[in-house]
């Protein structure tokens, strides 16, 4: 007979015994097994023992984790979580520097369990560590040039400590003093620091802007761009990546008002908002920044990691999300300085000055201007400002047509006069054609999007040139042009020319150019013929028939391709999926895991010390959720976790991936798809296992996918065919061979 399921077997060690095979009885208390467990051994006063699980994590067994203990666990009898603190709170005080050093490190490993932190953090732990920080360490600035090595890692496990700590979100960011700030500041500021100290530096700042507003200002104080470069020039990855997460945070966080009207990120007079009181703009006007970052991150010699790629791919939406504001800001047709601009393009165009006020009357010269920006391409000859009022482009419109007017001359006065010599229904209006090509480049790059926390898609190119957007968009315009011509294109045909233009770019994109220049090489190989070719051979693979008795069969098919597809989500369930969990400060990389029972009646799920290689078993998944308890499934912003107070709560792609299940009376088990495809798969199949409808997109395109393959299958012209039923007999092997020919 089985044993109960209340009832787990499992080993208890104790320091200098011999560990002990007990049963466990989960419905009794934990202190009475405590108890029981300490009398076995002859000692005193339970109340000051705890047990552990005996694994690289040392995490405390509390009520509220004790269904973690499975049969055959390996659990640690230790003394309780307060004790510990109360040990090496006193502990991290010696006077002895080899005493400090060795509790300052068994408290940096014991600061990840969240159940010791708390009692740590009630003992005022936090303020101990920024004491120590802010002037502890002093008192070993004699001793560090002896002991440097020393120095540096108690320093290090000192950071350690604190990070760990601040991780599990008990103790506001908005606590700490100017001078722990300023400390913490100093040692990314030193030329030469221990890489750990340095490593831990950096994600306290990035902690501490993201964090809060007020930090920000403090920080932005203390750190510039010029001091964080150097540490940009090494080769350690992780000192990179913490260095631009630092940039990211401060670009972030920076209040509006510091922002300028028309920077760019990576280019000159960039940069000034992130700090109120030091000139960054001088730095990055060296182009500095970009430069490094091309040659010693995205071309040095480490290949760049997950973690490395989304701090990049974060930089560059940070970076064109400054196009934001010419992108809505509107043309003032009265303001004489932007129509100035107008009159610029028209100058260049057609190589004529502006025209004294009394040469000739003032019909004959509005006559001229509305001729000239006829052949523009303006929509409103009479007034080009007009164009310029619609948001989005806007302003960043005008803004791409003068940079193409003056840095690519040549083409841009090629541009304007072949269209301006064809006939009118045919020519591809320069003017308009810019103002659609800027909004659906903003649309592409997602301008003004907060960046997601999953994405790693950053394009390499855009990191080549201090005005990565602006050359973007002189290629574009230019294969707008070539792409008018080849499709022999009218005005009518306007819209059709965006689309093709639009897959052009959108498929030149998606090979990842190293640099602008393979950027437009790819897209001379991708011509209005080649698109044709391609949309053709997907066509072919997408043919749908609309025939009334193809319909019917259709509609027979669909329900036997949705089983399939509901047995292949409920399958993938069975594999399980690793997620990443979310918090304040992105870099822990902490994970946890969850997959469906073979029988489909019961979730398992735990925490993960790393990404997983393949399928992690049942049995090492400490918690269980019945199907049965299971209410509803609940996507989007209606999420609990998605309705906290975070930045995470703006992010429009994350809200896209977030899903929560549901059960008792409002319990919820979160979850944030590490894209678009698990989160499709998980919706679809919890709603499979509750008995409703799976609406997913991807459900939709497998549909369409299997029903298409199936209606060819059954459509096979196999009249007076027989299909054998087992394959046909593998021939004799020829007697000789004399009949191959080599053809060499």
């Amino acid at each position: 007979m089985p044993p109960p399921s209340d009832i787990v077997k499992v080993a208890i060690e104790w320091p200098k015994a011999f560990p002990k095979l007990m049963e466990i009885d989960q419905k009794k208390p934990l202190s009475a097994i405590i108890k029981e467990v300490c009398e076995g051994w002859s000692l005193g006063n339970p109340e000051n023992f705890a047990l552990q699980i005996a694994d690289a994590t040392n995490f405390y067994i509390t009520e509220k984790n004790r269904n973690h203990i499975k049969n055959g666990s390996i659990l640690r009898l230790t003394t309780s979580p307060y004790q510990t603190a109360v040990q090496l709170h006193e502990r991290i005080q010696s006077s002895s520097m080899d005493a400090k050093l060795e509790a300052l490190k068994d408290l940096a490993n014991a600061s990840r369990d969240i159940t010791f932190a708390q009692e740590f953090i009630n003992l005022d732990g936090i303020s101990l560590l920024t004491q120590m920080v802010e002037s502890g360490t002093e008192r070993y600035q004699k001793l560090q040039k002896i002991m440097k090595p020393c120095f540096g890692d108690l320093l290090s496990f000192t950071l350690t400590a604190f990070v760990e700590l601040m991780d599990h979100g008990i103790v506001s960011w908005d606590t700490f003093s100017v001078a722990f700030i300023k400390k913490i500041a100093s040692y990314v500021n030193k030329s030469a620091m221990d890489t750990a100290v340095l490593q831990r530096s950096l994600a306290i700042l990035e902690s501490m802007v993201l964090n809060s507003q007020d930090l920000y200002y403090k920080v932005a104080q203390e750190i510039t761009i010029g001091q964080l470069i150097p540490h940009l020039q090494g080769t350690d990855q992780d000192i990179q990546t913490y260095t631009i997460a630092v940039i990211n945070a401060l670009f972030l966080k920076a209040p509006e008002e510091k922002r300028q009207v028309r920077p760019h990120f990576l280019s000159e007079n960039s940069m000034t908002y992130l700090s109120p009181t030091h000139e960054m703009s001088h730095i990055l006007a060296q182009k500095q920044l970009r430069s490094i970052i091309l040659s010693n991150v995205i071309r040095g010699t480490t290949p760049i990691n997950d973690e490395m790629a989304h701090q990049l791919y974060v930089l560059q939406v940070l970076t064109f999300n400054l196009l934001e504001d010419r992108m809505m800001t509107k043309m003032d047709p009265q303001d004489q300085a932007q129509r100035d601009i107008i009159f610029e393009l028209r100058r260049i165009a057609f190589d004529v000055e502006c025209e004294p006020n009394n040469s000739g009357s003032i019909e004959k010269r509005k006559s001229m201007y509305t001729r000239d920006y006829k052949k523009l391409g303006f929509i409103n000859h009479v007034n080009p400002a007009v164009d310029f009022t619609q948001i989005p482009p806007g302003m960043l419109a005008l803004d791409n047509m003068l940079y193409f007017a003056r840095h690519h001359q040549d083409a841009y006065i090629r541009i304007v006069l072949e269209n301006s010599s064809r006939e009118d229904k045919h020519e591809c209006p320069f003017g308009r054609s810019s103002i659609e090509l800027t909004k659906m480049l903003c649309e592409i790059l997602k301008v003004g999007e907060l960046p997601s926390e999953n994405c790693h898609d950053f394009h390499p190119m855009f990191f080549t040139h201090d005005r990565s957007f602006e050359e973007f968009f002189c290629i574009c315009i230019q294969l707008l042009n070539k792409t008018w011509k080849e499709m022999r294109a009218t005005s009518e045909d306007f819209n059709k020319v965006m689309q093709v233009v639009r897959e052009q770019i959108m498929r030149a994109l998606t090979l990842k150019p190293n640099s602008l220049d393979q950027f437009k090489s790819r897209l001379q190989n991708l011509s209005y013929t080649e698109i044709l070719k391609i949309r053709q051979s997907e066509r072919m693979n997408q043919e749908d028939f609309q025939s009334r008795p193809i319909l019917e069969l259709r509609e027979k098919i669909q329900p036997e391709i949705m089983e399939l597809i509901k047995q292949q989500r409920l399958n993938r369930l069975c594999e399980g999926t690793c997620f990443r969990k979310i918090s304040s400060r992105r870099r822990q990389d902490k994970f946890w895991y969850c997959r469906l029972s073979p029988n489909h009646k019961v979730l398992h799920y735990g925490d993960l010390e790393e990404s997983p290689q393949g399928e992690v078993p049942h049995d090492s998944l400490q918690d269980k959720l019945p199907v049965a308890d299971i209410k509803a499934v609940i996507t989007g912003k209606d999420c609990p976790h998605m309705k906290e107070k975070g930045a995470l709560k703006q992010n429009k792609e994350v809200l896209e991936l977030a899903f929560s299940v549901l059960y008792e009376s409002d319990e919820y088990l979160n979850f944030i798809a590490p894209d678009k495809h698990e989160y499709c798969v998980w919706t679809d199949g919890l709603n499979a296992l509750l008995g409703k409808e799976m609406t997913s997109d991807y459900t939709k395109s497998d549909m369409d996918t299997l029903l298409s393959m199936e209606m060819k299958l059954r459509l096979l012209d196999l009249e007076n065919i027989q299909i054998p039923e087992a394959p046909p007999p593998i021939p004799k092997e020829p007697s000789n061979y004399d009949f191959v020919y080599d053809c060499n």
